[in-house]
Order: C-alpha cells, then sequence, then structure tokens
C-alpha cells in the first residue's frame, strides 16, 4: 500500500519547550542533564504524536537543541581551530559556542535556510580540513525511537548540500574538494544506524532544488556511488525540496538510491517526466501537503496527482507525504483558543498536516473511508472562497492607479544628502542602533497583564511611555546621534503591524523557529491589506518629544512583512505586496507629518524571498524593490530614509538593493567580519552603509578595539563619509547589561575614528 511519511516535525514543542529550557541551561538555572532530558520528551512526544497521526516512517534525527547545519558540521568533525578543545571533544560548550559565541570568539556565520526565515550556521572548512566521525546523535536518537517501539526514519542533511552550503577559509579552494574526506564519516554513520536497525535513512539534499554546475553534478554521483554500497540493505531516499529539481532531475534519478522526494507544491509539473525517467524499482514519494504554509489542502485536487504516480508505479513503490518538513509551520492549530472560528478552519498547522497525509494515503488505499474528510477540506476551502474580508474593491482600485512616479524620490541621492545634513547635522561616523531594545521580563508582564485584562490600556500606554524614556535617557549618555524608541511595545517586527492592518490576523501560539531558542508567530494574511488607522505616529511623535537630537521612525517594509507572514494564495504575491505597500506609505507620511526626520522601513527578507530558479530571479527583483520605493518615496528631500538588512549574501542582489535608493542602508557583518561588504566595494554602491560592528546574536560584548579594527576595514571598502556605525540587528534578545556596555564601547570606537579622521586632515 501507500505509505504515509513524514520528512520532519517543529523542534520547538507544544508550548515552546525547546527555548524555555535552552536559555534556562544557558542562564545557569538547569544543568545539562536536565536540559538534554527536557529535549529528549520533545523527540518522545513528537514521534508518539506521528504515531499516532497514522504516519508509516517517521523522522528521527530532525530535532536539534540549536540547527540541523551545525549538528552536521559537528557530527563530522568541521570544527573551526577557534573553538578547538584541548581533548579533540565536542562537548555542550563547544556546541554552543559555535552557535552563539565565546570570550572573544565569534560564532560561526548565521544565514537564511533557502528562502525561509529560518536562519542556519555556516559551517567553516579549512583546506586541509580532517573530518573524523565526532557524534553519533542520529544513531542515538534512532534507538531512542525503538525503545518506544517506533521504527523511524534517521534524517542527516547530505554531504553533498553540506559542502555547498559550508563556507572556505579561503579562496583557493571549493568546499566540494573536500568530498572524498567527508564521505567516509557518511559511511561509518550509514552502516551505525544499519546495525542500530534502520531500514530507510533520509537523505536531504536541498541544493537539488537550485542551480548547479558539472562538478556538483559530479560530485552527487560519486558521494552515491559510495554511500550506496557503504551499508548493504539500507534504503536511502533522496529529498529536494522548496523547487523543482529543473536541470538537477536527469543528475537526482540516475543517482544510486531506493527513493526520490520531490517538492509537489513546486514541482508539481515534474510529475509526469520523472515518472518516465525514475526506473522499474525506485520508490517516488511525493510532498503534496505543503510544508510552508498554513492553509488547508484542497484534498480533492491533491489525490490526482498521487493516482497518477500509482497507476504507474504501484502502490510499493508510491509514498506521500510534505513537501518539506514542517518545522516551517506551527505545532498545532487546536492550541488555538479561536481554532473553532473563520477564518482558522481553513487552516491546518503541523499536527493537522499529519492527517492531511494519512488521508490522502487512505484515498488510495480505502477511497470510502476518505470521504468524510474531503467533503470537510472541500466546505472550509469553499467556505474561504465566500467568506467577507477577504476581497475590498477599494484596496484593488487603488493598487491598481499606482503610477511609476508614486515610485520615485524627487531628487537624486547626492542632492537629497545635502538636504539630510543641514537638517540633521550629524558628525562622521554617525552612531545609531538598529531599532529594538532588551525585551525584558518587566515587558513582558506587562503585556500580558494588558492582555489578560489585568492592566488597563491607559496604564499600559504609562508603562512603555516610562520605557521609552528611560531608553532615550540611556541613549543619550552613552552618546548616540540618531536615536530610537526601542520598541517596547512590539512583540515582533511583523506580528506588530499584522495586529493592525486590515486583512491581517495574529495567532496566540502559532510559534516556529528562527533560529536557535528565537521564536516567532508568523501572522496570516487572509484578505487585501489596507491601514484602518496610523499604527507608530503618536508613540514617535512622543519619542522625538523627548530628545533635540533625530529619533528615527521604525517601520517593517512590504516586502518582509508579505515574507514573513503567512501569505494568502489565492492571489499573487507581488499584488499582495503592492497592498502592504500602500498602507506603509501612509504610515511613512504621517510620521513626516509629525516632524520624524528620519523613517527606516527594513526589509531584512528581501534576499531571502529571492527564487530559487534564476529565471523568476528578475521579475520578483524588480516588483520586490517598487514595492520598497512605493512606500517609501513620498517623502520630501531633507527626510532620510533608512532599511536594514540581516544575515544574507548581497552579490547577486547589489543592483536590486541600490535600485531601493534608500539614503541608508544597514547590514549584517559582524560575524563575517566585513566580508559582507565585499559586495558594497565590487558594486560601488553609491548612497550610505552602517555595516554593523557588533554581533547581536552573541551575549558577548565587543571591545573597542575590535570595533574599531572593524570600521577601519569597513573605511577600505567604503568611503568613511558614506558610512554609520551600528550593531548588526536589533538588541531585542539581549539583556541591558549586555546592551549598555557594548553600544557605550561601539560610540568610543566611533569618536576615537573621528578624532583620526580629524587629525590625519590636519596632517594633511
Amino acid at each position: 500500500m501507500v505509505l504515509a511519511t513524514n520528512l520532519g516535525f517543529p523542534r520547538i514543542g507544544g508550548q515552546r519547550e525547546l527555548k524555555k529550557h535552552l536559555e534556562a541551561f544557558w542562564s545557569g538555572q538547569i544543568n545539562d542533564s536536565r536540559m538534554l532530558e527536557e529535549m529528549e520528551k520533545i523527540r518522545r512526544g513528537n514521534w508518539l504524536l506521528q504515531l499516532q497521526a497514522g504516519i508509516d516512517q517517521i523522522p528521527s534525527g530532525d530535532f536539534s537543541p540549536y540547527d540541523h547545519v551545525l549538528d552536521t558540521a559537528v557530527m563530522a568533525g568541521a570544527i573551526p581551530p577557534r573553538f578547538a578543545t584541548p581533548s579533540g571533544t565536542v562537548d555542550l560548550t563547544t556546541y554552543f559556542a559555535m552557535a552563539r559565541g565565546g570570550p572573544e570568539v565569534p560564532a560561526l556565520e548565521m544565514t537564511k535556510w533557502f528562502d525561509t526565515n529560518y536562519h542556519y550556521l555556516v559551517p567553516e572548512l579549512q583546506e586541509d580540513q580532517i573530518f573524523a566521525l565526532c557524534t553519533i546523535k542520529p544513531v542515538r536518537e534512532f534507538l531512542e525511537a525503538r525503545e518506544l517501539g517506533i521504527l523511524t526514519r534517521p534524517v542527516l542533511l547530505g554531504p553533498v548540500s553540506f559542502l555547498l552550503l559550508s563556507k572556505a577559509a579561503n579562496s583557493t579552494f571549493h568546499p566540494l574538494d573536500l568530498l572524498e574526506r567527508l564521505l567516509p564519516v557518511y559511511g561509518q554513520v550509514l552502516m551505525k544506524l544499519r546495525d542500530a536497525g534502520a531500514q530507510w535513512i533520509q537523505m536531504d539534499e536541498p541544493c537539488l532544488a537550485t542551480e548547479q554546475s558539472a562538478a556538483a553534478h559530479q560530485a552527487f554521483q560519486r558521494a552515491y556511488q559510495t554511500l550506496s554500497l557503504a551499508a548493504p540493505g539500507l534504503k536511502l531516499m533522496l529529498t529536494s525540496y522548496f523547487g523543482p529539481l529543473a536541470d538537477n532531475l536527469d543528475c537526482a534519478v540516475n543517482l544510486p538510491v531506493a527513493g526520490l522526494h520531490l517538492d509537489m507544491t513546486r514541482a508539481a509539473h515534474e510529475l509526469p517526466e520523472l515518472i518516465s525517467k525514475i526506473g522499474p524499482a525506485k520508490v517516488l514519494s511525493l510532498g503534496l501537503i505543503d510544508g510552508r504554509n498554513i492553509w488547508r489542502a484542497d484534498l480533492a485536487a491533491k489525490v490526482e496527482p498521487l493516482t497518477l504516480a500509482v497507476r504507474a508505479l504501484g502502490t510499493q513503490r508510491v509514498m506521500v507525504g510534505p513537501s518539506c518538513s514542517l518545522k516551517h509551520v506551527p505545532v498545532d492549530l487546536y492550541m488555538e483558543p479561536r481554532a473553532a472560528d473563520e477564518p482558522f478552519t481553513w487552516m491546518a498547522f503541523a499536527h493537522q498536516k499529519l492527517h492531511e497525509i494519512v488521508a490522502l494515503k487512505n484515498a488510495v488505499d480505502s477511497p470510502k473511508a476518505a470521504t468524510a474528510v474531503f467533503a470537510t477540506a472541500s466546505a472550509a476551502l469553499a467556505a474561504r472562497n465566500m467568506a467577507g474580508g477577504v476581497v475590498n474593491p477599494a484596496v484593488r482600485q487603488r493598487a491598481a492607479a499606482v503610477t511609476p512616479a508614486m515610485m520615485e524620490r524627487h531628487s537624486r541621492f547626492s542632492v537629497r544628502k545635502v538636504a539630510q545634513q543641514e537638517n540633521l547635522n550629524l558628525p562622521l561616523w554617525p552612531t545609531t542602533t538598529i531599532g529594538s531594545f532588551p525585551q525584558t521580563q518587566e515587558v513582558r508582564r506587562a503585556r500580558m497583564a494588558w492582555r489578560a485584562g489585568t492592566m488597563p490600556l491607559e496604564d499600559y500606554h504609562a508603562f512603555h511611555q516610562k520605557q521609552i524614556q528611560d531608553a532615550v535617557e540611556i541613549q543619550e549618555a552613552i552618546g548616540l546621534d540618531v536615536l530610537v524608541h526601542g520598541e517596547s511595545e512590539r512583540t515582533d517586527m511583523v506580528e506588530f503591524f499584522g495586529e493592525q492592518l486590515a486583512g491581517f490576523l495574529t495567532t496566540a501560539n502559532g510559534w516556529v523557529q528562527s533560529y536557535g531558542s528565537r521564536c516567532v508567530k508568523p501572522p496570516v494574511i487572509f484578505g487585501d491589506v489596507q491601514r484602518p488607522a496610523a499604527m507608530t505616529v503618536d508613540i514617535s511623535a512622543y519619542a522625538q518629544s523627548l530628545t533635540t537630537r533625530p529619533m528615527k521612525g521604525m517601520l517593517t517594509g512590504p516586502v518582509t512583512i508579505m515574507q514573513w507572514s503567512f501569505v494568502r494564495d489565492d492571489l499573487p504575491r507581488r499584488e499582495v505586496c503592492r497592498q502592504i505597500a500602500l498602507a506603509i506609505r501612509d504610515e511613512v507620511m504621517d510620521l513626516e507629518k509629525a516632524g520624524i526626520r528620519i523613517i527606516q522601513v527594513d526589509e531584512p527578507a528581501l534576499r531571502e524571498g529571492l527564487p530559487l530558479a534564476a529565471d523568476q530571479r528578475k521579475e520578483y527583483l524588480n516588483w520586490a524593490t517598487e514595492c520598497f520605493r512605493l512606500a517609501v518615496c513620498g517623502v520630501a528631500d531633507s527626510t532620510q530614509i533608512h532599511t536594514h538588512m540581516c544575515y544574507c549574501d548581497f552579490n547577486d542582489i547589489m543592483p536590486a538593493i541600490a535600485a531601493l535608493d534608500a539614503d541608508v542602508i544597514s547590514i549584517e557583518a559582524a560575524r563575517s567580519g566585513m566580508a559582507l561588504l565585499a559586495a558594497f566595494r565590487e558594486f560601488r554602491y553609491p548612497n550610505d552603509v552602517g555595516p554593523g560592528v557588533y554581533d547581536i546574536h552573541s551575549p558577548e560584548i565587543p571591545t573597542v578595539d575590535a570595533m574599531a579594527a572593524l570600521l577601519q576595514m569597513a573605511a577600505r571598502v567604503v568611503p568613511a563619509d558614506q558610512l554609520w556605525v551600528n550593531p548588526d540587528c536589533g538588541l531585542k534578545t539581549r539583556q541591558w547589561d549586555q546592551v549598555i556596555p557594548a553600544l557605550t564601547r561601539m560610540v568610543k570606537a566611533a569618536v576615537m575614528l573621528r578624532q583620526k579622521n580629524n587629525a590625519d586632515s590636519q596632517l594633511v
């Protein structure tokens, strides 16, 4: 019969147990044994839940205490020299130092996992890299599941994708050059898993969904020729997701593996070709249920390709599952207080998606038994199509009336810069922060009390005014040149706006992992978007009234709001983004009217949203940059527009970043040692840049000299009069006892460089 499978389940736990226990461990509230026990409870709960849902092949090894790519690096002994311990072991201290940094030891670089909002840690490889099996985590977790009577399908990040996602320590070699050294480690793991009783191994090779060179194809062939022989009798399921195989299809089909998984939500058109080429023995796994969005599946439509595959290959050679790991969606819809209300009845979270997978399996094996489930799904889809609030004619008319002039600033940047300097009177190397300040327990308690109805709204507003007053005083004492209000009133930079924009709804418990212990609650875009009322104007104007220094108005850009939400699937994304851009434009114009002279519109998701297929990128970048400009271009020349981007590679989108025409862009640069700034040198970026000098994802406080050295490196790439000084990202996740000394040192580093610049000028 057809088998129901899953590629991965959310790691965070139904109540964000992962976050709570990790942070308790890091703060010393619990020891390592207790933390590891709690991690095991999450894993066991996930396995049992999937078993009860009827999943036939349940994954193990998909859980990670921080990041699965980091786990793979540790498994293979890919430990950069700065983290080495005398014994050569990889204990929890080393593991978390690689993730978060240590005393004067920078963490691994972090970047986005393909086109998702999940962040992975980038392995660093040396030309003389020696790989060795350092942990057997996949084996331990397989045996844990066996103790429960569950025979799982262990998950490994495939060796080729691991190398392609890694970073070479220098330019004299490519990580793929290390494949022959890495394969023995994978062979050892496969043998241990086979000896432990595993039958199938899931080999995740998501890089097959991206364009690959002939050398990469050769690497895939070499890798799987070797691994198919490493543990005779073991079956390998090659899994690719996030896009079609495209030019990699022939390579994937001809690899010596027992099965192949296709992302049917993004590559359904490839199914006929795949069926014709897969050969007489391989199993075909169909990722029919969307692992990245929360809308209920149209089961009646999804069963058609499944039936096609079964007719061609037979039930024994077909599996059905999600398009990718379910870690990209919340755990359980029925943890929502309003789960029985529209539009929640149109949704399916990870737990519900398991049942959708099983329903599709049953539709082939026992069609009559699936009838009721299919009828319920069809009724929900019909209700969604007819519901109020989904279509707003006024919003659509306004979006259709947008003109090119609305997406252009009045003057070129060189003219604007003069007007802005006259308006702001900023020094060389101006200092600022990205926006948020620590979300303390006091802030969280006040928010909970207000939402529970135990704190009156007027008291809640007064509380945040006091937070703003304190933030302004701290920043003025530190000596920052451009201030922020701290965003204590915001849970998240996207959810905050989702709570106020029409066409959005927010969840109570719809958490997903962003990285490590960091979880976010993406809002849901279910209808046409507009701004019913001003969202930030009052609080920004209040903050500006407390100081004579410029106070930034803080907004999230339209691309990021869309990308970091669960987006409606009944309207093109470019149309959704344009609607959001018009709503943000209204806010930008009102901030300017209220006297805010600097407005920051963050777009960290611009690069993340770039399609994996090269032939789709130009179109995306065109409408994405147009939406940003539509949001900001109505202001006067003297109003300075900032944007922020973090944790991505800019090289291939520099023309699009320049096309945003933001007056100042701030970027992550500290973890990479200013390496990301090279793209700005090669492209000759025309506007101002703020490369981050403080890695806010690490608890470590950098020294003045370390930050000054980074700034000097930046000045060799970008002229000093174009440089700003700021952290990598917002400071929400840090503590005040880390933030104050770090920012104090950052300002000292900027002052030091100003003095040096003045001295050099006098010598000239």
